[in-house]
């Protein structure tokens, strides 16, 4: 870890309450990110991207894929106000015994269907990245409110134009996102970085649009600073990002943070993909609420055959 001090605190942990619920160390942490070591923040964002394996594994395991000597862990903790790095972990666990019934036991059939096909070549790779994509797909289950989901709809829904951007790694979620909306017949404007302007395209966006960044670490520059520029101007931002301690997280007006698997090559698209598919479905519910109750997305067939029948009737 950078043997870099953290900056001075404007808060003091021996005159304030020492965290006890996970949301608190969260936004403890979120609030605290910028003033700590780059090596804290490192140990930041794994706490806050991956908090089921803080609360299941000891401390040596989540040293060694923090990539940090456990004793950083311990200091991290203290830093924050805890005795040592049990009590922090111990508000970890009480998150997942709030969690969904048999969530322990999930994550332990999990872990050991992963075991089982660590070895078997071609599709024990597959195995391997269908039980994390069902992994991450669960967590966002249960990290996803209804009234973010509301929210997120309601911008949609009312924007005159919805700018979207999403490069790298997220660009195909970005894609599909635009695909969405102009099938709903949304007004979709996508901030690509052909031709070099997509920065200056995003200028144009007026207090009746919405902006939808997507990133994730490592994040895009080019979305960062679109989404930087946007917030600046007070509009409004939907974030889909991989943690609260995204720097395209702290200027967004609904925000979604995607679980973070670990892979081999790069990001499983498996669950910001249906993040965004169930955005469709809710501004579609928003359209049309006499169809609230089965709410859907037209293909371009079914487009095409109302276009056509609309031309013959006239």
């Amino acid at each position: 870890m950078s043997g870099k001090a953290t900056k001075p605190s404007p808060k003091t942990k021996a005159t304030e309450q020492v965290p006890r619920r996970y949301e608190e160390i969260v936004n403890t942490i979120t609030a605290e990110y910028n003033n700590l070591s780059d090596g804290f923040q490192q140990i930041a964002r794994f706490f806050t991207q991956n908090p089921n394996i803080i609360a299941l594994e000891s401390i040596n395991a989540i040293a060694r894929q923090c990539d940090v000597h456990p004793s950083s862990l311990v200091r991290f903790a203290q830093h924050f106000g805890f005795s040592g790095f049990k009590p922090l972990q111990a508000v970890f666990q009480t998150r997942l015994a709030t969690a969904a019934p048999g969530f322990r036991e999930r994550v332990s059939a999990l872990e050991d269907e992963l075991t089982k096909n660590s070895d078997h070549g071609n599709l024990g790779y597959l195995k391997n990245l269908v039980v994390r994509d069902i992994a991450a797909l669960q967590q966002l289950l249960e990290g996803i409110s209804e009234a973010t989901l509301a929210s997120a709809a309601q911008y949609l829904a009312k924007a005159d134009t919805i700018y979207i951007a999403g490069q790298m790694r997220s660009e195909p979620i970005a894609l599909l996102l635009r695909y969405l909306m102009t099938m709903l017949q949304r007004r979709v404007v996508l901030l690509d970085s052909s031709g070099g302007l997509a920065a200056e395209v995003a200028q144009t966006m007026s207090k009746n649009d919405v902006l939808v960044a997507i990133s994730f670490r490592h994040y895009a520059k080019e979305v960062v600073a679109i989404a930087e520029a946007i917030a600046d101007r007070k509009l409004p931002i939907l974030a889909i990002t991989d943690s609260q301690l995204s720097p395209i997280a702290k200027g967004a007006s609904v925000l979604f943070t995607v679980p973070e698997e670990e892979y081999s090559f790069s990001r499983s698209l498996a669950a910001p993909a249906c993040l965004v598919q169930v955005l469709a479905v809710a501004t579609a519910a928003v359209l049309h609420p006499s169809k609230r109750l089965s709410p859907r997305i037209p293909t371009v067939t079914e487009m095409a055959l109302t276009r056509a029948k609309t031309k013959s009737k006239k």
